[in-house]
């Protein structure tokens, strides 16, 4: 059996993957905030620095993959934690435990979001992220943005997916030559303490997108479902896929997209 990190295990998509890791017998090592095998705080360089080390100390031998989920929505009132913790807890945590992976030839699973294909997300904020990489440059720009306007939320949330999901593409092969598969997993709107926290008018709007395999209900996807996908992309039955960026929605990108295969 294999041993496994997963970043914001202790709720919703995290914790199925969890869960369901656990169920296969793997050892699970569950970095979150709170309650996490290994708490700290992953929009910090400290927080990082601290979670790498803990790593590093317990599997001298090697991990066999990374589930990077922990994120916050765009929703928080906090702009400056959006883009320190969805885009920079993720490849820092990452590029840091690649030696770990590497050892074992692991896989690497990004969440990011449906929502990358919907075109609404600032891709200047998105060039930034990708291309200069300047963490606290970049804070001091959203610092400047009306962080209680959810629409500009909205926005720097889907930038940093959409950056994810860019910078997932742009290291894949370069990683996969090395022994390290790297894709990632786009819910969604799924069930999560994310979505109950939404305010009235965005929980209307998320209601408004249709997912195909829920038509006739309101309900929203389970993480379970996602989890799922996780899962098979980590394990050895995915060896063949790298690179790719894996639509979980119940087919809300196809109904919207149905012209764009590739």
């Amino acid at each position: 059996m294999g041993t496994y990190v997963v970043t914001g295990g202790s709720s919703g998509i995290g914790a199925a993957a969890v869960e369901l890791l656990k169920s296969d017998g793997h050892e699970v090592i569950n970095v979150d905030l709170r309650n996490g095998d290994i708490c700290a705080n992953l929009a910090t360089q400290e927080g990082r620095d601290t979670t790498i080390k803990a790593i590093v100390e317990k599997c001298p031998d090697g991990i066999d993959g990374i589930i990077c989920n922990a994120g916050v929505s765009g929703n928080c009132g906090n702009l400056e934690l959006v883009i320190s913790l969805n885009y920079f807890g993720t490849v820092k945590l990452a590029r840091g435990l690649f030696d770990l992976l590497q050892k074992k030839n692991g896989s690497v699973v990004v969440t990011v979001s449906n929502t990358i294909s919907q075109g609404t997300g600032r891709m200047d904020i998105v060039d930034l992220l990708n291309n200069v990489g300047d963490e606290q440059r970049i804070c001091n720009i959203v610092k400047t943005m009306d962080a209680t306007n959810q629409t500009v939320g909205q926005s720097i949330y889907m930038a940093t997916k959409y950056a994810l999901a860019r910078w997932v593409r742009r290291i894949s092969t370069a990683w996969a030559a090395r022994g390290v598969r790297v894709n990632a997993v786009a819910p969604g709107n799924v069930r999560t303490a994310m979505t109950d926290s939404l305010s009235d008018a965005a929980k209307f709007a998320v209601s408004a997108l249709p997912i195909p395999v829920r038509y006739g209900s309101d309900a929203l996807m389970d993480p379970e479902e996602i989890a799922e996908s996780m899962r098979f992309l980590l394990s050895n039955r995915a060896r063949g896929i790298n690179g790719i960026i894996l639509f979980t929605d119940g087919g809300t990108d196809a109904l919207l997209n149905s012209e764009k295969v590739y």
